[in-house]
């Protein structure tokens, strides 16, 4: 099966059909859950549209630590249900889903007394034992207890007075972004009609019953009714303002809290592990990413702008401050080439710390016609689809047939072994060097030829993208003709990383990118001029925020970039 694309033809031929047909099912929101919920859905036999207001994956799910794993912490507060079903997830994605776009990563544990090793050592191993306890799962290696000399020899970083000894233990990583994207093809490719930049901003209803809503494609203008038999809100953070478009008080309460990672090059921590750190609040994690490393996350609450969390100089030193009191040769703010901050969606509860609050997900049905999903974890994004199916089948009267998301391989993943292997022939034969096609087959795994392809057609796109090296110009054109990428920070914040993985944010690659862009999108001079001086104002923004104090300080400060897609006002009906 070909995979869909989901190019500026295809979202025209999407936004026609949910104008003039009833749809089973409209999906609101293109993060992980909602991508999740759209490929349930329509591999069931039903009719499916999605609709985002911004980017695909542009909130949470861009913005995440990038982890799939079981939830170490989870352990600590008896939670070993929502521990074996993230890790059964974990498996099922390794091995069967999405081998091409999920890895194993390993962790190093430091043990900062020698009375912690029986207890950390039980964690650790009732962890590896809910992994292998699910019949789905692809075994990752075991754990291992190491002396100070061996957890020393994995990550010679670490100060010699900073641990007595180190549990080893693994789990697996992910481009968040980019597997939203894979997950929205999928579904595309079994017939979904996917549209980014069109925004819910009133719901139809007959009586009590929700029968649709009126959407309007914030690129042209056009408000039109979009007739569906349920609608699913997979809004995460925004899951609030949604029910208020319905009136009433919601059901289900979305508290917010904010997750800011430092980005830093691989030469700044000697180390072939990740590690993970306890904190007095949570976990901090130090991650492999590339030729860089991910450090993070804080947890505080955030009641301001949702669509773009600031992070501010208390945050970046807080991080710094953490991984530094266990690191030889500490981390400056210097040594940060990227920040990013993400919004987590927790159920509301008793407690006033957001790291107390619920990852576990609810599903709720507050009017005929309408289902909500929040809360959970981007690990277990498919467990949480499946249930708010089938809340929509029950809606439906029944007669929907089961999920089969768990033997249901994303596109891409089908030929990546063999592809895998072959990576030495496909270089030759390409003329790219074999690292290069390893680097593309992680990112695109079997649906690497359609990137190939276009370097074959045009050679010049087989070319480092200027000020970016590590991504080709090709994936920018590929982003716009298959990838759904409309903007030119859509591109560079998600279908590729460069925003955080340059010293300069990507401001050098930014007119390159946006000419890249321009043909395929239908860009005059004046558009591509906008799209580069956005990009500009945007991190111009970030960077200044990233020098406040306080979170309402730097909120103010990135409120002075604005959007390059203005949002619709919302109706409440």
């Amino acid at each position: 099966m070909t995979a869909a694309r989901l190019g500026p033809e295809e979202r025209g031929a999407a936004l026609d059909h949910m104008a003039d047909n009833e749809l089973d099912v409209l999906v609101v929101g293109g993060g992980i859950v909602g991508a999740g919920v759209a490929l349930d859905a329509v591999s069931r036999g039903l009719s499916v549209g999605l609709v985002e207001a911004r980017d695909f994956a542009s909130g949470t799910s861009s913005r995440s630590s990038k982890l799939i794993h079981g939830g170490l912490r989870y352990l600590e507060q008896l939670d070993f249900a929502l521990v074996r079903e993230a890790l059964t997830e974990r498996g099922l994605l390794l091995g069967r889903i999405a081998p091409h776009l999920v890895r194993p990563v390993p962790f190093l544990f430091p043990l900062r007394h020698h009375w912690e090793r029986p207890y950390v050592g039980a964690g650790v191993a009732l962890y590896d034992t809910l992994a292998l306890a699910s019949t789905h799962t692809r075994g990752l290696p075991g754990h291992r207890h190491l002396t100070r000399g061996g957890a020393l020899r994995i990550f010679p970083a670490l100060r010699r007075d900073a641990l007595v000894g180190a549990v080893r233990y693994w789990d697996a990583q992910v481009d968040d972004a980019r597997y939203v994207v894979t997950v929205l093809r999928t579904a595309a490719t079994y017939g979904a009609h996917i549209a980014s930049r069109t925004q819910a901003v009133g719901f139809l209803r007959e009586g009590e019953h929700v029968t649709g809503a009126r959407v309007v494609d914030l690129e042209s203008g056009r408000e039109f009714p979009v007739r569906a038999k349920q609608v699913v809100n997979a809004a995460g953070v925004w899951t609030d303002d949604i029910q208020q478009m319905v009136g009433g008080r919601g059901q289900i309460h979305v508290r917010a809290s904010k997750g800011v990672h430092l980005v830093v090059p691989r030469d700044r921590i000697q180390a072939s592990s990740g590690l993970i750190l306890r904190t007095e609040k949570s976990v901090l994690f130090v991650i492999p990413w590339g030729r860089h490393w991910i450090i993070g996350t804080t947890d505080t609450a955030w009641d301001l702008d949702k669509a773009h969390p600031a992070a501010s100089r208390t945050d970046i030193d807080y991080v710094l401050d953490h991984v530094n009191s266990v690191l030889k040769t500490p981390l400056t703010r210097d040594d940060v080439e990227g920040v990013y901050a993400g919004l987590r969606p927790l159920l509301s509860g008793e407690s006033d710390e957001t790291s107390k609050l619920s990852r576990e997900h609810t599903v709720a049905h507050p009017v005929p016609g309408l289902v909500l999903i929040a809360g959970g974890k981007y690990t277990t994004y498919r467990v949480m689809a499946k249930d708010a199916v089938d809340a929509v089948a029950h809606g439906l009267g029944g007669g929907v047939p089961a999920s089969v998301t768990d033997r249901l391989p994303l596109v891409g993943a089908d030929g990546y072994a063999a592809l895998w292997n072959q990576r030495r022939t496909l270089a030759r034969r390409t003329g790219l060097h074999v690292s290069r096609i390893q680097h593309l087959l992680r990112r695109y795994g079997s649906l690497v030829h359609e990137v190939l392809d276009l370097v074959a057609e045009q050679p010049e796109l087989g070319r480092p993208l200027t000020g970016a090296d590590d991504y080709l110009r090709a994936e920018v054109v590929h982003a716009v003709r298959c990838e759904g990428a409309r903007h030119l920070d859509d591109v560079l914040s998600r279908r590729t990383h460069v925003s955080i993985e340059t010293w300069d944010r990507g401001l050098a690659a930014a007119e390159e990118a946006a000419g890249l862009m321009a043909g395929p999108l239908g860009w005059d001079d004046e558009q591509l001029a906008r799209e580069v001086e956005y990009y500009r104002k945007r991190i111009e923004a970030e960077r200044a925020a990233q020098e406040q104090d306080s979170d309402h300080e730097a909120d103010a400060v990135q409120h002075g970039a604005p959007d390059i897609v203005p949002q619709a006002a919302a109706a409440r009906v």
